[in-house]
C-alpha cells in the first residue's frame, strides 16, 4: 500500500551528524522530529524535539553526535500495514509519526499523526497581545500596527491565529491599544476563520500582562498569552500538555539561543595571573520566547490597573508558593523586535511555512 511520504526524506541525518544539526533539520522539516539512517538508508533510531529537550535539560552539547539523544529501538510498521493498525500504534504508544520500512529495515516513508487525523477542538483560551506600539520598526508602524505588518502574503497576528487554529483552538482575545480600530476592522468577530474572536481594550498601555485584568471572566481552563509579534512554529499542544502533566500554574516557554562574543575572552587567576585566552567563545542561553501557559488562579496576582509585565507575574507567582516551569522548545521562533527581525522574518516566511511560488501567489 500507498503511504505518506511527502516531506520525510527533507528529515533525515545520519549518525555523525551532531544534535545541533539535527535540531536545524528539523526546524526545516517541520515535522517535530528527524529520522537517523545510515548510508544504505536503513533506518538506525528516531530523535524527537522530547528526545532534544531532554538532552538540554541534562546538560548535553549540542556539538555532541546525535545518536547522543536518539531512541535506537523507534515503533516502525511494515509497508504491508493498513493504515487503521499505524493509527492504532500511534494511539497506544502517544506517538506523533511512525517510520515505514521494508524487509531489510530501509526506510521508505513515514505516517503522521497530524495528517491521519484532524485536531480535537482545544477550550482552552489564547490571549494575545497585539497593543504594543512597535516603535523600533520606525517608519513601518506610523501608520499600521505592529501585529498587522506584514511577513510573506499575510499579517503576523494573522499568522499566529491560524497557527493556533491548525492545532484545534478557537477561543481567541486579543489585546489592542495602538491603531486598534485597524486590528478590530481586520480580524473582527472571528468567523472569517470558523473562531471566536473578543478584544481585551486597553486605555493605557498594559504591559504584557496588565491587560489580563481585562478578561470578562476567568477561565476554567488553562490559557495561553502570547506576544502578538512573533514568528514560530512551536507545538502548541506539546507546550500545554507539559504544562498540565507537571502540575504547575505557571510555564513559560524558553527558547536556546547561541552568541558569539567577538573578542578574545581572557580568564584570570586571582587578579593578574593569566589563565588562558579563549578566541570568539559562543555563548548559549535560554531566553523568554514570549508565549506562556497560565492557571486561572494566578489572575489574581495581576493588578487592576496600571502597567505590569509577564515577568513581574511570574514573579509574583513564584513569591506566592506557586509551582512554575519552563518549556524548552526546539521549532522556529523569531521575535519580531527591529527592522533587521522584521526583514529576517520576511526572507524566513516561505520556508518556515511551506509556501512555495504557487501558494504564494495564490495567499497574494
Amino acid at each position: 500500500m500507498t503511504h505518506t511520504i511527502r516531506s520525510w526524506r527533507a528529515i533525515l541525518v545520519h549518525p555523525e551528524h551532531s544534535i545541533l544539526e539535527a535540531v536545524r533539520v528539523m526546524d526545516q522539516g517541520a515535522l517535530g522530529a528527524v529520522l537517523v539512517v545510515n548510508h544504505q538508508q536503513r533506518l538506525l533510531g528516531v530523535v524527537t524535539d522530547g528526545d532534544v529537550r531532554r538532552g538540554l535539560l541534562q546538560r548535553i552539547r549540542m556539538e555532541a553526535p546525535v545518536t547522543t539523544v536518539m531512541c535506537d529501538t523507534p515503533t516502525v510498521a511494515k509497508m504491508s500495514d493498513s493504515k487503521e493498525h499505524i493509527f492504532a500504534l500511534m494511539r497506544t504508544r502517544s506517538l506523533n509519526h511512525v517510520p515505514i520500512v521494508d524487509d531489510d529495515y530501509r526506510l521508505v516513508g513515514l505516517e503522521t499523526l497530524k495528517v491521519m487525523v484532524r485536531p480535537q477542538p482545544r477550550d482552552n483560551w489564547v490571549v494575545l497581545m497585539a497593543g504594543g506600539l512597535g516603535s523600533r520598526l520606525g517608519p513601518l508602524t506610523e501608520r499600521c500596527p505592529k501585529p498587522l505588518l506584514h511577513v510573506g502574503s499575510q499579517p503576523i497576528l494573522e499568522i499566529i491565529l491560524e497557527s493556533f487554529i491548525e492545532q484545534g483552538f478557537y477561543q481567541f482575545f486579543l489585546s489592542v491599544n495602538y491603531k486598534k480600530e485597524m486590528i478590530q476592522d481586520y480580524f473582527g468577530d472571528g468567523s472569517r476563520w470558523g473562531v471566536s474572536i473578543d478584544y481585551l481594550e486597553e486605555n493605557e498601555r498594559c504591559g504584557t500582562a496588565g491587560s489580563l485584568a481585562l478578561l470578562p471572566d476567568r477561565p476554567e481552563l488553562p490559557f495561553f498569552v502570547m506576544n502578538g509579534d512573533l514568528l514560530t512554529r512551536i507545538n502548541f499542544i506539546r507546550a500545554l500538555d507539559f504544562h498540565v502533566e507537571n502540575e504547575v500554574q505557571a510555564t513559560m516557554c524558553v527558547r536556546k539561543v547561541a552568541q558569539t562574543v567577538p573578542y578574545g575572552v581572557v580568564e584570570l587567576e586571582s587578579s593578574h595571573r593569566l589563565l588562558r585566552i579563549v578566541e570568539k567563545p559562543v555563548e548559549e542561553y535560554l531566553v523568554n520566547a514570549g508565549i506562556y501557559m497560565l492557571n486561572p488562579e494566578v489572575l489574581s496576582l495581576i493588578p487592576s490597573s496600571g502597567y505590569f509585565d509577564m515577568t513581574d507575574l511570574f514573579r509574583r507567582v513564584i513569591e506566592a508558593g506557586y509551582a512554575t516551569s519552563a518549556f524548552p522548545f526546539l521549532e522556529y521562533w523569531l521575535d519580531i523586535g527591529r527592522m533587521g527581525d522584521f526583514q529576517q522574518a520576511c526572507q524566513d516566511y516561505p520556508r518556515v511555512f511551506n509556501m512555495g511560488p504557487s501558494r504564494l501567489a495564490a495567499a497574494s
